[in-house]
């Protein structure tokens, strides 16, 4: 296969060359490539294929919200050709049986690549540690407590040290559960508003301080997920200024909302860490300007119809967001004018690869030929009704974004085509 006319982004800028495509691998990047199927791709753009960091695919143990099959097919349909699932199923994802079924379904699925994350204890109960070497050995790329913070100092300690023996790295979820008491939303001025029970600063920055304590004192990396105050963004970018191991991942619905879509009361809005202040939206913004956070990602949290048909305080935390990520940070970030085209390229591939060790994550000779292929003019309306996701469940219904995908390609072969 031969990818022809398309403004194309490399390492060192965008530029209008030919790729062409040989055993699964880019085997040649130059101007008028010839000798092979050519793919027209005039006014589209190619990007390093997009990773997710931080998905639910609920399989094993909640196929009623969404499963391999349905998540691989939202997410070759965002772009995404490798995704990093998260191990709060059931059971568990916390030991060797468990990250192999997941590897060997997502083969027979055979869409985008799908790499376990495992957890950090055992049934995520933060007792004792998971099996971390099987779960290695089997696949999985890092270890998570997902949902919830390891209780226990001395055990995520241990949790880092253990992890960093087997080439692994901690993605670790903030939030002291003590501070948050039950909270729903961002407290503030909407909690109070709405009577909604609120979640202080805190109970994020906490868990956050803690994390780069242990990184810094260990001499070891770590990882802080779904970054959401403006506060945790200062705290990393001082820890990194001291030179601290710490990357960061951050999503669309921190720099492109704010907390006054709870005044709805549509429990699609309702996430955990919660939807956060202006001060903290821009301060995200400024975040992934600077290189304090690292990486884009989606937290993609499907939901049946049912968890969220309730009471907000009721409705389960989450937001579907595989198929709008790359449209919404596109139009937010790039448009917006925050990022580059290859900056934004780096925040959804590039980062992601480097942090867990993956294969891929730009386009070059000898690279994966995973590449994702969009008209960055094409505008469209976000319809939850369009989903392939099993999860419907999303607060930006109605809204118009640019960034349409055309194609995504792993490993050679077209597994999505617009």
């Amino acid at each position: 296969m031969i990818i022809k006319n398309a403004e194309v982004v490399l390492e060192d800028g965008v530029k209008k060359v030919d790729i062409r495509i040989e055993n699964g691998r880019i085997a040649e990047i130059g101007r008028g490539l010839g000798g092979g199927d050519a793919v027209d791709c005039k006014g589209l753009t190619v990007l390093p294929g997009l990773i997710d960091m931080h998905v639910h695919l609920r399989e094993p143990g909640f196929e009623k919200k969404e499963d391999i099959l349905s998540g691989s097919r939202a997410a070759v349909r965002g772009g995404f050709t490798q995704v990093c699932c998260m191990p709060n199923t059931k059971p568990v994802t916390d030991n060797k049986v468990v990250v192999s079924y997941i590897k060997n379904r997502a083969k027979e699925v055979n869409l985008c690549k799908v790499n376990p994350v495992g957890a950090i204890t055992e049934g995520q109960e933060g007792n004792n540690l998971a099996a971390i070497g099987g779960m290695k050995a089997a696949g999985a790329v890092a270890i998570s407590e997902d949902g919830k913070s390891v209780p226990s100092t001395k055990i995520m300690a241990n949790a880092m040290q253990y992890a960093a023996d087997f080439g692994l790295r901690c993605l670790c979820h903030c939030e002291d559960s003590s501070l948050v008491d039950g909270g729903v939303v961002n407290e503030g001025y909407y909690s109070t508003l709405t009577g909604l029970k609120g979640s202080i600063r805190a109970a994020e920055d906490i868990i956050i301080a803690r994390e780069i304590c242990l990184a810094e004192s260990l001499s070891l990396p770590v990882h802080i997920c779904h970054v959401s105050t403006y506060s945790g963004v200062q705290l990393i970018r001082e820890a990194k200024a001291r030179g601290v191991q710490v990357t960061a991942e951050t999503c669309p619905h921190y720099f492109t909302l704010t907390d006054e879509v709870i005044a709805s009361f549509d429990t699609n809005t309702k996430v955990n860490p919660p939807i956060r202040e202006e001060k903290d939206r821009l301060a995200i913004i400024e975040g992934l300007k600077d290189g304090t956070l690292d990486c884009i990602v989606t937290d993609h949290a499907p939901h049946h119809f049912d968890d969220k048909n309730v009471e907000y305080a009721l409705a389960a935390f989450g937001i579907s967001g595989l198929e709008t990520s790359f449209a919404l940070s596109y139009t937010q970030l790039v448009r917006g004018g925050a990022l580059s085209l290859p900056e934004l390229a780096a925040k959804m591939s590039a980062n992601p690869a480097r942090i867990l060790s993956l294969e891929g994550g730009a386009i070059a000779v000898g690279q994966p030929a995973d590449l994702t292929v969009v008209d960055l003019n094409e505008k469209w309306t976000i319809d939850p009704k369009d989903f392939v996701s099993k999860g419907k469940n999303t607060p930006f219904a109605g809204r118009e974004v640019y960034g349409k995908v055309k194609y995504t390609i792993v490993d050679g072969e077209v597994k999505y085509q617009n």
